[in-house]
């Protein structure tokens, strides 16, 4: 339901699609295995803990190859999360698109010619999971209507007339494009380039960026250890972007550090 929605609205506003692609730039660029950024973005974060890497570091992988992909502007994003990874844009549309039970176990029968209970029992089991890693991750029930700006159940709903419903609400004026806007998608992308570079071996950092001015906030009393030092110049000078890069310690994160 959800991707042939999203694939109608990329072709009628004439965006890019974006879906499986982000996860396999992150792939790329991290060097981690397919498998466990997909379980990093769907599984409950008790499966994760027996990877050497954590929820956070995959999580910034995962949102770093989302943020430049959507920088640019112009895209449509279906995948797991998107609703969260992209909180902070203020132009983006977060849509949900649902149905009742009876209508997902049909899909999901004729999809992978399964019987009724075992649809059934893959649909509550793939639902907990959403709810545990949003939970954990950021405190939120993924079924509050206060995540998402439009809300459709198709039960008795078209393809089309979703498709008509979110492209109407895409181009009101709280969703268009502005300066403003654009140079905070290129600054978060920023942030999550430098978060991902430092989060595996310093994941309780915190990055913010403002038209290239790069802020580090580090937890503890003394955290600027020869390491991080030697790990920050690299990030100087191998990330697109950035015009100052400054650390500051011992302080709370900010709301809005990735």
């Amino acid at each position: 339901m959800g991707k042939a929605v999203a694939d109608q609205v990329a072709q009628r506003l004439n965006y890019r699609l974006i879906s499986r692609e982000v996860l396999l730039d992150a792939c790329s660029r991290f060097n981690i295995p397919e498998i466990k950024l997909e379980k990093a973005i769907h599984d409950a974060p008790g499966i994760l803990k027996r990877y050497r890497h954590g929820n956070q570091a995959y999580i910034a992988y995962i949102r770093s190859a989302l943020m430049d992909r959507i920088a640019d502007d112009n895209v449509v994003y279906h995948g797991l999360a998107g609703h969260l990874l992209l909180t902070g844009i203020g132009h983006v549309l977060k849509v949900r698109i649902n149905a009742d039970m009876e209508k997902r176990i049909r899909i999901e029968m004729e999809r992978d010619q399964i019987p009724a209970d075992t649809a059934w029992q893959r649909i509550q089991e793939d639902d907990n999971q959403r709810r545990k890693w949003t939970h954990s991750l950021y405190g939120q029930d993924p079924l509050y209507a206060s995540l998402y700006d439009l809300t459709l159940c198709i039960d008795k709903l078209s393809i089309d007339n979703a498709v008509d419903f979110i492209c109407q609400a895409a181009a009101t004026d709280g969703f268009k494009s502005t300066e403003k806007n654009l140079q905070k998608a290129k600054d978060m992308a920023v942030a999550c380039r430098v978060k991902a570079a430092l989060v595996d071996e310093f994941p309780n950092l915190g990055v913010t960026c403002e038209y290239g001015n790069v802020l580090v906030y580090i937890k503890g009393r003394d955290p600027m250890n020869a390491k991080l030092s030697k790990k920050l110049n690299h990030v100087r000078e191998t990330i697109a972007g950035i015009f100052h890069l400054e650390t500051h310690a011992g302080s709370e994160l900010p709301p809005d550090a990735v």
